[in-house]
C-alpha cells in the first residue's frame, strides 16, 4: 500500500519528500528522516546555555548551503553574540554572507519570518527563548512555504512545552575523547531513539591539539607517581632482626623527619 508522503509506518524514518542538507555527520544522517536537516522544516535545538554547540554542530551543513547558493544569504535573529569570523572561516563559512539582526522581545519573532519570506535567503538560525508552541508553529508554517532552512534555539525548560516541529535535538556538552557533544533525538518523524548519539564537532585541529595535551598530561601523572615497591609485599617477615624490618624502620625514621 503507497503511503502519503507525510505520513510514515511508526517503525521507519520517514523520508518520502523530504528535502535535506547534509549534515556532515554521517552517523548523524543515520537517524535523521531523509539523512540529513530537513529544507522547508523546522528544526527546534534545546540546550543549557545558548551559543556553546551551534556552530560545531551546524558549520558542515551551512557551508554547503553556501557553496551551493553563492549568492544567498544566511540570517542570524538574536545571537547571544556575534560569530567570530576566522573561526567560522576556518569551518569553510564566507562571513561578508552572514547577516545578523539584534533585536529582543516579539520582534525577535517578526524578524525571523520576515527573514523566512526573503527569496535572498538560504537560512535562518533564530535564538527564541521566550517563544511559545504558537510562535513556533507559525514559524514552522513559513519555513515550508518558503522552503527554508530554519534552526531555533531554546533553552531546556522548553522542554516541558509542546512543539509543532518536525524535528526537535536537545543537546549536551560531554567530555570524552571519543567526542564533545551528545544529541539526544526527542521528537523525529519515525520510531523514537533509545540513546543518544555523540559526535565530535569541534574542528580536527583543535582536538587533535586537545589530544595532545591529555596524552602529555597523562604521561606527567605517570612520572609522578610514586615508585612502589611490589617485591616487599612478598618477602617473608621471620622476626624484628629481619632486612624488611631494618628497611621499613629506615623508611619510617626518614617519614619523621
Amino acid at each position: 500500500m503507497m503511503l502519503h508522503a507525510d505520513v510514515w509506518r511508526a517503525g521507519e524514518l520517514g523520508s518520502a519528500s523530504l528535502t535535506t542538507v547534509d549534515t556532515g555527520y554521517a552517523a548523524l544522517n543515520q537517524i535523521l528522516p531523509g539523512s540529513g536537516w530537513p529544507q522547508g522544516a523546522l528544526v527546534e535545538m534545546l540546550q543549557p546555555q545558548a551559543g556553546l554547540h551551534e556552530w560545531g554542530l551546524l558549520a558542515p551543513a551551512l557551508a554547503t548551503v553556501q557553496a551551493a547558493a553563492p549568492a544567498q544569504l544566511m540570517v542570524l535573529v538574536g545571537a547571544p553574540w556575534l560569530p567570530f569570523g576566522p573561526a567560522l572561516g576556518a569551518r569553510r563559512l564566507d562571513m561578508p554572507r552572514i547577516l545578523c539582526v539584534r533585536s529582543q522581545g516579539p520582534t525577535l519573532l517578526w524578524a525571523t519570518r520576515e527573514a523566512l519570506q526573503c527569496a535572498d535567503v538560504a537560512a535562518v538560525l533564530a535564538w527564541l527563548p521566550d517563544a511559545r508552541s504558537a510562535h513556533l508553529r507559525r514559524l514552522q508554517i513559513a519555513a515550508h512555504a518558503h522552503n527554508k532552512l530554519l534552526f531555533v534555539f531554546r533553552p531546556l525548560r522548553a522542554q516541558l512545552e509542546s512543539s509543532p516541529a518536525p524535528l526537535r535535538l536537545l543537546l549536551e556538552g560531554v567530555v570524552s575523547e571519543q567526542g564533545n557533544l551528545q544529541v539526544h533525538v526527542l521528537k523525529r518523524r519515525g520510531p523514537p531513539l533509545a540513546a543518544p548519539l555523540l559526535l565530535a564537532t569541534r574542528p580536527a585541529r583543535l582536538s587533535a591539539l586537545l589530544a595532545a595535551s591529555r596524552e602529555r598530561v597523562r604521561r606527567q601523572r605517570e612520572e609522578a607517581a610514586p615508585m612502589l615497591l611490589p617485591s616487599l609485599v612478598s618477602l617473608p617477615v621471620t622476626s624484628p632482626q629481619s632486612p624488611i624490618h631494618a628497611l621499613l624502620d629506615r623508611i619510617a625514621h626518614l617519614d619523621h623527619h
